[in-house]
């Protein structure tokens, strides 16, 4: 069965938390007829979405793991990724819009561009993914859809134009104005399934006739034909219209805006269409991958089912059935039995089971075909491998991997648990690349590493569902890092004679501080005066020096080490000896250069009813907070600002209780900032007792 590339479309539903994401793919499943009954996210009835399939997302009511599915829609193919708002399940964003095409950007007509809206942009504008905005929950009190096309406009600098204006709002949504084709439409029938176009309500006229100039006006820019006739006067036909929007959202310099409701089945229809109208199909993509038998050479891979196949696994899961890879097909079909590479692990492989998946259901299927997302069993892989046949050796780019902010101890209860901890830990570092863990080799503790509270605090949840494992949790720990405020030098010797050659080596020049990355290496030796050979040697030493500062024990950052005068012995002198030498030089530098800590900075971004904004403001303060803005809109007002992560430890708690529960909160990574001098001296001291304790 070969699918016709140019009707398949790859798209992502993006959004920040509560924004309707998940509500609006059940409404595209059931209109598409994948579903024959409509579930809530919160719903009375039990079942909960589709696509939120794990028991927690179901009761929390929030989307933790991206889901995949595909519909079809007035002859075309939509392959569907479902993907979660927090912004401590950010890697699931990430490696979705790493594979699809387009996307669409669903908002809130209250809310408007939200912080997580921000990190969702900038998201999509790294891999380059042309969108349509979705207006959602028009049917809210305070819904105000003009207001957040300018909000795009202002705050994420797109070009966004209506495309459609919504006919009533709050609870008087009645349907859409489509400002293409000039017509009314409206949804009607028990869940909105059938569609009625109407003539434009009179009251609405000369609104449309506005909207429709700013329109044209806008995407005059992408078509020469429309705006000669524009000019002219000139009837503009349809088609003419809609390849100028296309073109302008494939260029990423036009964003289309639509309105409606989900919740209330309104303008999902009309949405369904612009994704085929207005979003890429894989071809119209350009996807490059590296050559490894090239010298990593940019080769652009084309997508048809004759050439060699080069496809990417983005996403791990481990099933009932085994380790369940979601993989994308950029180039050639993948069939089963078909031999495959690792082009990471240099293995091959055959594919034995390959199915399409539907949310947590699978359909076995006998061939994907290029720009098809689908699923492999039983290999041994991780994220972001590239598979490739007929002899190619090309890597595809990974995904950006943000670091992890936040650590937590974990201590099994008993034997069972350990095993069964050991267990969970390797699938999910296997499965998250975002979730880390390791043994700490002076406490020997198990620390799990992650993006935020809720991050950890699911993946222990899941331990105790999924394996059965008791365990107990340390009080959570920030990633702090080192780093130095004025230049130091140093000058060496590593002299060390036993029996036999010694080692020596002496290794001088300076450190000082560097904004510009969290290590860079210079070497400055005139002459040669050791042979080149040490020279990585000494780089190597460094690089060890810095995994441990002698303040608290964490990494040091924004360090760059120059070396200018070395010296060898021609019999004593080896690698190791130059590793030690500047491991050495190092510590001799480093207490004499000022070190400091520093801790993780949040940018937290505090929404709730105005009245409560004093609390709010007050709160952030007691925590080191310092506010950048806030904006009142109505009844309701919006608080940014930059707090250190220490101290956002339990404020999801304080916060509902000093607002009667009205008022939520989403933060992210923003930097890395230098912690006063009296929390410094406690963190020292609290290092250097128990360093005694393990002594």
């Amino acid at each position: 069965m070969s699918i016709d590339i140019t009707k398949m479309r790859n798209i992502g539903i993006s959004a920040h938390i509560d924004s309707g994401k998940t509500t609006l793919s059940e409404r595209i499943l059931f209109y598409s007829n994948k579903i024959h009954a409509i579930h809530e996210v919160r719903g009375k009835d039990g079942v909960g979405a589709t696509m939120d399939h794990m028991e927690l997302e179901r009761e929390r009511g929030i989307t933790i793991q991206s889901a995949a599915t595909q519909v079809e829609w007035k002859n075309h193919t939509l392959n569907l990724i479902d993907t979660p708002g927090h912004v401590d399940f950010t890697i699931e964003v990430e490696r979705s819009l790493r594979v699809l095409d387009g996307a669409i950007l669903v908002l809130c007509a209250v809310g408007g561009v939200q912080s997580q809206s921000i990190t969702v942009d900038r998201q999509l504008k790294r891999y380059h993914v042309p969108r349509i905005a979705f207006i959602n929950k028009c049917d809210r009190t305070g819904a105000n859809p003009f207001k957040v096309k300018n909000q795009l406009r202002e705050k994420l600098g797109l070009n966004a134009v209506l495309i459609q204006l919504p006919i009533g709002l709050e609870d008087k949504l009645e349907g859409v104005v489509d400002l293409i084709t000039m017509r009314a439409v409206y949804f009607d029938g028990e869940a909105g399934t059938e569609v009625r176009p109407a003539e434009i309500p009179p009251h609405l006229k000369e609104d449309a006739e506005k909207y429709r100039e700013e329109l044209i006006d806008a995407i005059s820019m992408f078509s020469d034909e429309l705006a000669e006739k524009y000019l002219g006067g000139e009837t503009l036909e349809e088609g003419l219209i809609r390849s100028a929007v296309r073109r302008g959202t494939l260029e990423e310099k036009f964003v289309p805006v639509m309105v409606g409701s989900a919740y209330k089945n309104k303008g999902i229809q009309p949405l369904l269409d612009a994704v085929n109208y207005y979003l890429p199909n894989p071809t119209e993509v350009k996807n490059y991958a590296l050559d490894l038998d090239n010298h990593e050479e940019r080769k652009e891979l084309d997508p048809d089912d004759k050439s060699p196949t080069v496809a990417l696994g983005f996403k791990l899961e481990d099933g009932q059935y085994g380790q369940l890879t979601y993989v994308r097909i950029y180039q050639g079909a993948l069939k089963k039995g078909d031999e495959l590479m690792n082009t990471r692990s240099r293995k091959r492989f055959k594919v034995g089971r390959l199915v399409r998946m539907h949310s947590d259901n699978m359909e076995d299927i006998n061939e994907g075909s290029p720009g098809d997302i689908v699923a492999l069993f039983g290999i041994e892989c991780a994220s972001g491998d590239t598979f490739c046949g007929g002899g190619l050796n090309y890597a595809m780019t990974s995904m950006y991997v943000p670091e992890p902010v936040i650590s937590l101890a974990l201590n099994p209860k008993d034997k069972k648990s350990a095993d069964q901890m050991g267990k969970a830990l390797n699938r999910f570092t296997k499965e998250d690349p975002t979730f880390r863990t390791f043994v700490d080799n002076e406490s020997n503790e198990t620390i799990i590493q992650g993006m935020g509270e809720l991050h950890l605090e699911v993946y222990i949840e899941r331990m105790r569902r999924e394996y059965k494992c008791e365990v107990e949790t340390g009080q959570p720990q920030v990633a702090y890092r080192e780093a130095i405020q004025q230049r130091s030098e140093f000058n060496y010797t590593h002299k060390k004679q036993t029996g036999g050659s010694g080692q020596y080596g002496r290794v001088a020049g300076y450190m000082e501080p560097w904004s510009e990355g969290d290590y860079e290496f210079v070497d400055n030796i005139k002459g040669g005066a050791i042979p080149n050979e040490f020279i990585p040697s000494c780089d190597k030493g460094f690089k060890e020096a810095l995994k441990r500062g002698s303040l608290i024990g964490f990494p040091i950052v924004n360090i760059r080490c120059v070396i200018n005068d070395c010296q060898s012995h021609p019999v004593d002198s080896s690698d190791i000896a130059f590793q030690m030498a500047a491991i050495g030089a190092f510590r001799e530098a480093y207490g004499k250069a000022k070190p400091c800590i520093l801790e993780p900075i949040m940018k937290v971004s505090v929404e709730g009813p105005t009245e409560f904004q004093g609390n709010i403001f007050a709160s952030i303060n007691q925590r080191r907070g310092i506010i950048s803005s806030s904006t009142e809109d109505g009844t309701f007002s919006r608080v940014e600002a930059e707090v250190p992560l220490s101290e956002m430890f339990g404020y999801s708690t304080v916060l509902r209780s000093l607002t009667q529960g009205k008022a939520e909160f989403t933060m992210e990574f923003e930097k890395y900032g230098k912690v006063p001098a009296g929390i410094s001296e406690t963190l020292i001291k609290n290092f250097t007792e128990k360093r005694k304790e393990q002594r």
